[in-house]
């Protein structure tokens, strides 16, 4: 079983990534009106410009010398903004191991970790709409027990897509209606169950217990389970995320990263700090509110929306 990406996404990511082509496409390519060579001056301007793209500053001085490395053999500005565009798709280092393991005998099992307000739960249900539409059995776990609504909101995400919602009582053991989720995708023939977690950081030692016990029952229910453990972030945080993700990973084995909000920010250079500071790929980018606009990464689409865009010239 995988997920087969049929549909064309550039025209999602060239719109959802207006903002950030602005910030940093056309900043970039503003440093042609004065292109000398590469000098001191021009390394420092990058730099600047990735450091506002919240690349972060380790990330941006890795990005900055392996561009000064080979900056000879730039003769002209065009020349230059395809190598660094190069630079940069060689930076975040696509690897084929990266792609989303499923389960080839029975349920896959995906766990949605984050805080809340990162877009967890609107994101479960985005995805529960994904994957319904090419036709996979799908199921979701309201396993948020903790906070107010958030079954309900789930819930209801779940009876708008026509997908069954495995549910607890208010503050039940959230572990307890994961096995129950997990009990239920295996007699009712299902593809793939989305887990929504609770999403609290202000008790780090909890949230690692709990993280730690629903792996240890879903691996218990489902041989090999979970196969992802998705942590979503809110793009529009930039590097407070990445701090975030550092505690998520240091209580359970991410997988991946979702990035939502992508199109309500200018800073679209987080994906490349997410990758060089976390060593994890990113998954799916949130590229606006509707079901469709997560898109599957892409990592050629996701460079064209912040470069170059539809048109180098556009305003």
């Amino acid at each position: 079983m995988a997920f087969r990406k049929e549909k064309d996404h550039s025209d999602k990511y060239l719109s959802g990534l207006k903002k950030s082509k602005k910030s940093f496409g056309d900043r970039i390519h503003s440093l042609s009106d004065h292109f000398r060579g590469v000098d001191d001056e021009l390394l420092e301007e990058i730099m600047v410009i990735l450091l506002e793209s919240d690349v972060g500053i380790h990330t941006a001085q890795k990005i900055v010398d392996l561009f000064s490395e080979r900056s000879k053999e730039i003769k002209n500005y065009d020349s230059m903004e395809d190598y660094f565009i190069a630079i940069l798709k060689d930076f975040y280092n696509e690897d084929p191991s990266d792609i989303i393991h499923y389960n080839t005998e029975g349920p896959t099992v995906f766990l949605m970790v984050g805080v809340n307000g990162s877009g967890k739960t609107t994101t479960a249900a985005k995805l529960m709409q994904m994957y319904k539409d090419v036709e996979f059995n799908v199921a979701v776990a309201a396993a948020d027990t903790f906070r107010a609504g958030a079954v309900d909101q789930i819930e209801e995400w779940a009876n708008r897509i026509g997908v069954p919602c495995i549910k607890g009582k208010p503050n039940q053991d959230p572990s307890s209606v994961l096995v129950d989720a997990c009990r239920y995708a295996k007699t009712n023939n299902i593809d793939i169950l989305i887990c929504d977690t609770a999403g609290r950081l202000q008790n780090k030692s909890n949230l690692m217990k709990e993280l730690s016990k629903m792996n240890r029952v879903v691996a218990r229910e489902i041989e090999g389970a979970p196969q992802e453990v998705w942590l979503v972030l809110d793009a529009t945080t930039g590097q407070n995320g990445i701090s975030q993700a550092k505690i998520f990973m240091e209580a359970v084995n991410v997988t991946g990263i979702i990035l939502t909000k992508m199109d309500g920010t200018a800073k679209g250079g987080v994906v490349l700090a997410i990758r060089d500071q976390l060593h994890l790929p990113v998954r799916f980018l949130g590229l606006g509110e509707k079901p469709e606009d997560l898109c599957p990464f892409e990592l050629d689409n996701y460079l064209m929306g912040i470069t170059k865009g539809m048109d180098q010239n556009a305003e």
